[in-house]
């Protein structure tokens, strides 16, 4: 089965090919020359998650599913959220994103976060809405040289060690976009 990825990012297309099991092959919107930014315009991960694969169903007419996912810091009331690409400036600079946690975090002692995932799955007509949550705390300081985003920062809940210093064997068990996975892969291969 072949389908669509309606995102842009490659990180996350390698992330979720090595969770899939072979007979399930992710084409990305990359991969279907499409260019076009989907503006993300919900106020929640979920509304982003179906905007965006609203959008490419329409726009393609191919089965597929969209994600958001976010890191979210108990301290700054869930923040950056449904914003965190984006939470030190337009231009997605996570050097800038990971500098503006740090200094919105100043002076609190509690760095307890989660990274959540929200994918949205349109197949054979019906829709679908797989969530997935890892619990954590951020760090002051990037540590390790895998992963991508908020990972130098992020240290899952057990472990001592940040998803970037952890590499994608744990964080493919233990990650948000590894649960959201998990419920995706049981649809698929029913």
């Amino acid at each position: 089965m072949t389908l669509l990825f309606a995102t842009h990012n490659d990180h996350k297309v390698e992330e979720l090919n090595q969770l899939l099991p072979d007979s399930i092959s992710l084409i990305s919107l990359n991969d279907i020359g499409c260019e076009v930014e989907i503006e993300e315009t919900g106020v929640s991960l979920e509304e982003n998650a179906k905007i965006k694969a609203d959008f490419a169903r329409m726009k393609f007419g191919l089965d597929c599913f969209a994600d958001d996912s976010g890191l979210e810091i108990e301290a700054l009331d869930g923040a950056p959220g449904v914003y965190s690409a984006r939470y030190g400036g337009e231009e997605r600079d996570m050097d800038k994103n990971i500098q503006k946690v740090w200094n919105e975090l100043k002076g609190h002692q509690n760095t307890r976060a989660w990274f959540r995932t929200v994918f949205y799955l349109r197949l054979e007509g019906k829709e679908y809405v797989f969530k997935g949550r890892v619990e954590g705390s951020i760090i002051f300081e990037k540590r390790g040289t895998k992963g991508f985003g908020y990972d130098p920062i992020f240290i899952p809940k057990g472990y001592q060690k940040t998803f970037a210093e952890l590499g994608d064997d744990i964080k493919n068990k233990i990650g948000h976009r590894a649960i959201a996975t998990q419920s995706l892969i049981k649809v698929l291969g029913s």
